[in-house]
């Protein structure tokens, strides 16, 4: 059965969302704390390698949520093969945040952690609701704030900030149907 772009849209948007903020939440968690108690040079390496895994992370997790993002059995999705280009796209921006890095390594958590945020944008549009805009938004005005304000700290509080929006996304998320 052939399904318009409207059907697969709505079926997209049906879905729980759970398993790919839960990685990014573990994984910025991950490299706040990695910040917390490692030099910046293992900080550095920390978000390179824990922001690349959050897609793999959140294959695995999507095990445990219910949404199972590698069943093969399911309906091809327009939508879901979209959301993988606007991942490809948060992937790309290190094309950005590396010339930042090398002239000045504190950078790194400012950019990533705005640059890879701007998925969520497209994200919002696809299941109409406000969570991707709140997301984008207010994570990007937070990291640039924290990035000002704590310059001694930006490995540690900039990844604390992007985990405390993540809670903020996951609980909207959670209950946007019964808002509705």
């Amino acid at each position: 059965m052939n399904r318009t772009l409207e059907e697969q849209r709505i079926e997209f948007a049906n879905q729980k969302f759970l398993a790919t903020p839960l990685a990014g939440l573990i994984v910025w968690t991950i490299i706040g704390f990695i910040g917390i108690f490692f030099s910046e040079f293992v900080s550095v390496w920390s978000i390179f390698i824990g922001t690349g895994s959050i897609v793999y992370l959140g294959l695995f997790l999507s095990k445990f949520t219910g949404e199972n993002f590698l069943d093969k059995t399911k309906p091809k999705n327009e939508f879901d093969t979209l959301f993988l280009y606007t991942a490809g796209q948060a992937i790309l921006v290190y094309s950005i945040a590396i010339p930042f890095f090398l002239l000045d390594y504190t950078s790194l958590p400012m950019t990533v952690g705005i640059l890879t945020g701007l998925m969520w944008l497209p994200f919002s549009w696809i299941i109409k609701h406000w969570s991707g805009i709140f997301h984008t938004l207010t994570r990007t005005i937070l990291v640039l704030v924290l990035w000002y304000l704590f310059p001694e700290y930006r490995f540690i509080v900039i990844p604390f900030g992007i985990v405390l929006i993540y809670i903020i996304t996951l609980v909207i998320l959670r209950y946007r149907k019964q808002v509705e």
